[in-house]
């Protein structure tokens, strides 16, 4: 599918000067903004030894400290905003899992912004107006439902609000409404994948032509898996509460070849996770955002924790981001070992006789630590096959990751599935000290 020129806005049609050019200008405004109205930033600058009006350049920002997701919840709930309260229109919220949730807000502006982004983000993906577009995201606190639900009415799209959960329903809204655009995570893809064939039901007879995932990682071995038993497009989204929600990034439809970030509205960098340095171009690190338009959040220097590298730009002037390819936050190190679940996603997807679900348990035995890969087994699969495919899980993490593991082949739809994001490292091991 090509791109046509003439469906392109403005931003994307701008040559690198007048990217560049835009970028600069507001990038200055957001760093005053951001000093003048949140004393969180103001702080933080003077601490650092420097003001907005040190930024003359696009290298300039380097100076400016980070912003960490501590940082969000010491100032929770309000404290980050730089409008007052009667101005914001929504408020959204992490989970809030491993302390206090972040609390993000959004003008009516900001709103509207939001909408731009997703709708030319859906766009990108092959989108068109008048497309019925399924909506499995979910609704509520995660930005996810609500940033995909509006982006796609921005576009010009008929929304099906489906939220996750209720996955026969769902099915038979597929079947039954006719969309030709999913927006989901992966991982629930795969898991209406399997509700599909539970109910006799070919994937690849529906009328989904394009689907766009997000939320959390996933490999280019579940992206071919996905297409073939679908018959789809499948195309990754990113974006993070923090920053907007959806819409930050979005791959094209007629490359695949990474997520152009929309550079217009989000600042990109890739830092060294250990020293906090910028590294060049190409080279891998951790993805750090700061925003140009925002009104009631803005963030400078977010450090998102999610590894990958920027490259220049090819469908778009954009730059584009690689796939995450997993959170610094979510490295495990087994036994010295850094090891990724989107490693381990490539061994499973690979393997006869399991389905795409999978978890890492970690546990303690006597002074070590040990990994047990938890696959579900797929329905047709008999004890000798689920076997075979425990024995093959295991040679392969220790050829291809090296390191000794278990893996436990158990019974289709067992593990717990998550409508958001999945849950993929259950760490039970003891800690010393």
């Amino acid at each position: 599918m090509t791109q046509a020129v003439d469906l392109l806005d403005p931003a994307e049609r701008l040559d690198l000067d007048g990217l560049r050019a835009l970028q600069l200008e507001r990038l200055r405004g957001s760093l005053r903004h951001a000093y003048e109205n949140v004393p969180f930033y103001r702080e933080s600058f003077d601490r650092a030894g420097v003001h907005p009006d040190d930024c003359r350049s696009l290298s300039d920002l380097a100076r400016f400290p980070f912003t960490t997701k501590a940082d969000l919840r010491e100032n929770y709930p309000y404290g980050m905003f730089a409008v007052p309260r009667e101005r914001i229109r929504r408020l959204h919220a992490s989970s809030g899992t491993t302390g206090r949730p972040t609390v993000v807000g959004y003008t009516e502006n900001d709103l509207s912004m939001w909408a731009d982004m997703v709708a030319r983000s859906l766009r990108a993906a092959g989108g068109r107006p008048g497309d019925i577009a399924h909506v499995a995201y979910g609704y509520g606190l995660f930005t996810g439902g609500l940033g995909a639900h509006y982006g796609a009415e921005r576009l010009g799209c008929t929304v099906i609000p489906a939220s996750g959960g209720m996955t026969s329903r769902q099915v038979t809204l597929i079947q039954d409404l006719k969309p030709s655009v999913i927006m989901v995570t992966p991982s629930y893809m795969l898991t209406l994948l399997d509700e599909f064939e539970r109910q006799g039901v070919d994937p690849r007879s529906t009328s989904l032509r394009v689907g766009v995932f997000g939320a959390e990682p996933w490999t280019e071995r579940m992206r071919r898996e996905i297409e073939e038993r679908f018959a789809i497009d499948a195309v990754d989204i990113y974006g993070l509460s923090e920053v907007i929600g959806p819409g930050v990034a979005q791959e094209c439809v007629e490359t695949k070849d990474g997520l152009h970030i929309w550079e217009d509205h989000f600042f990109p960098e890739v830092v060294d996770p250990v020293t906090g340095e910028v590294l060049p171009e190409g080279e891998q690190g951790e993805l750090v955002f700061t925003s140009l338009t925002k009104e009631a959040m803005p963030i400078v220097r977010y450090r998102t924790r999610d590894l990958t590298r920027l490259l220049p730009g090819t469908a778009r002037v954009f730059r584009r981001m690689e796939k995450i390819t997993g959170r610094s936050d979510d490295m495990v190190i087994l036994r010295g070992v850094n090891l990724f679940p989107t490693q381990i996603e490539e061994i499973v997807l690979r393997t006869p006789g399991v389905a795409p679900h999978f978890q890492l348990r970690l546990t303690t035995r006597g002074r070590m630590d040990a990994l047990t890969v938890r696959a579900e087994a797929r329905p047709d699969a008999d004890a000798v096959a689920r076997e075979a495919a425990a024995r093959s899980i295991v040679q392969a993490v220790k050829d291809g990751i090296g390191v000794s593991a278990e893996a436990e082949i158990v019974d289709p739809e067992s593990l717990e599935r998550s409508v958001g994001k999945i849950r993929r490292i259950v760490d039970l091991r003891e800690r010393q000290g």
